[in-house]
């Protein structure tokens, strides 16, 4: 079994750091602008201007079964969808706002479809929500609100109250807590609390007090017992959610050093709603290292894609997907079940590792693909047996020989074994050696 103790959380994790792999979609109105999730922040876009588009969301495209069947087919596990964005735009039918996908030509729920066709495909279901709105008349107005630079801006803050909208969130997670069965995980999105620079205010932002995450939190609790709740509202539940970063070590607790259960967020290019001129795609390669390299921390992976307005998922993104799924289909033992190497094994240079849950099984990845010999230090007589992962052709192992001493001068850390690799790269992007280690 892993030796690594994780830190007790209110909610469910185990199934989660189990399978690893899930699939974020970012989609709103805002798939129309076809620019960005933020831009109507980016541009300062005023509200007549932006709500045009509710007279042209129609996504009639929209196959969430197909969603499901691409992330399936991509070793996903489950899932999370923005029921509302930071612009305030609803993709299910709240009774608190007109402000929702229902008052637009698409005409129907599109939340309750999403999470009836991932639900049906077996994967397990999330939803986002955001606790910026800058739709709400009573959302105050700040440094990331669309009006920040409007001359009145102080001014219409004092007639807003967010006390009123907070309850106004917590009348629509209730809806979404309730309306839809069984939910896994609640991905609220984000605390930004007042910085300071020089000791003058630099950032008036909200945080845990405004959102009365308190109240929203047990709320959430009581509706749906055993459910995963990240730490963006300001306090502290069970998931940690570094974003847009490729981390290299487990996240601990910042107070007592506990590792922490965590999700890594990536987008598969560089914005998270769909943006069509957007250049800056991960290459196959990009891909595959991220989701790897996260597990080999201990840590779970969400990617992300934007569908378009239409409700598909380019082809860019399906070509993305495909990259994983031609990938997990013969490599996925590697990642589901699997954490961080236990202490003391040593990973060679341009591999990560990943190990099962009961520490029977070391998996190799080749980031960078070795000419005949992979040495491993350390495992002499800890290692019964050793294939490639995607055919389990067996590669053959020897000890350190003088041989191996005479054209390795720099030395070897412990008593090492000598993977035995054909010259000629196997057909994977990232190939994995599976190592069936002694008791």
């Amino acid at each position: 079994m892993s030796s690594y103790q994780v830190r007790k959380t209110p909610g469910d994790v185990a199934w989660f750091m189990q399978d690893r792999f899930g699939m974020f979609i970012h989609w709103g109105m805002y798939a129309l602008g076809a620019r960005h999730e933020w831009v109507k922040k980016y541009e300062s876009i005023p509200e007549g201007v932006y709500d045009r588009w509710l007279q042209y969301f129609d996504p009639d495209m929209y196959d969430p079964v197909d969603w499901a069947r691409q992330a399936k087919a991509a070793g996903m596990k489950y899932a999370v969808l923005t029921t509302k964005h930071h612009e305030g735009f609803c993709m299910f039918d709240s009774q608190y706002t007109d402000y929702k996908c229902t008052n637009t030509p698409a005409g129907r729920d599109l939340v309750r479809e999403y999470v009836e066709a991932f639900r049906a495909a077996g994967l397990k279901v999330g939803f986002y929500y955001s606790l910026i709105d800058w739709h709400h008349p009573e959302f105050p107005y700040d440094p990331v609100h669309p009006r920040r630079n409007d001359p009145d801006s102080e001014e219409q803050n004092k007639k807003r109250d967010i006390k009123k909208y907070a309850a106004y969130m917590r009348n629509q997670v209730r809806e979404l807590m309730t309306h839809y069965g069984k939910i896994d995980i609640a991905w609220f999105d984000y605390s930004y609390p007042t910085a300071t620079v020089e000791g003058k205010p630099w950032l008036v932002g909200k945080g845990k007090d405004d959102w009365e995450a308190e109240q929203l939190i047990a709320l959430v609790r009581e509706l749906q017992p055993g459910i995963i709740i990240n730490n963006r509202t300001g306090i502290e539940q069970d998931l940690w959610t570094p974003e847009q970063v490729q981390l290299k070590e487990w996240v601990k607790h910042e107070k007592t050093g506990e590792l922490v259960p965590w999700e890594a967020c990536q987008t598969l290019s560089g914005s998270w709603g769909y943006h069509r001129d957007e250049s800056t795609w991960k290459s196959p390669e990009m891909l595959l290292q991220m989701l790897i390299t996260t597990v080999s921390c201990g840590g779970n992976f969400i990617m992300n894609v934007g569908p378009t307005a239409r409700g598909y998922l380019d082809h860019r993104a399906e070509a993305a997907l495909q990259v994983y799924a031609d990938w997990m289909k013969y490599n996925d033992k590697s990642i589901y079940g699997c954490t961080k190497a236990e202490p003391g094994i040593v990973c060679p240079d341009g591999c990560k590792l990943t190990q099962s849950g009961d520490g029977k099984r070391l998996y190799v990845h080749l980031f960078a693909y070795p000419f005949r010999y992979l040495e491993l230090p350390g495992m002499k007589n800890k290692v019964a047996y050793a294939q490639f992962l995607h055919d389990n052709s067996e590669i053959k192992m020897t000890g350190y020989t003088a041989w191996h001493g005479a054209n390795n001068p720099g030395g070897s850390e412990g008593e090492p074994i000598i993977l035995h690799l054909p010259v000629v790269k196997p057909p994977c992007i990232v190939p994995v050696i599976e190592l069936f280690l002694k008791d």
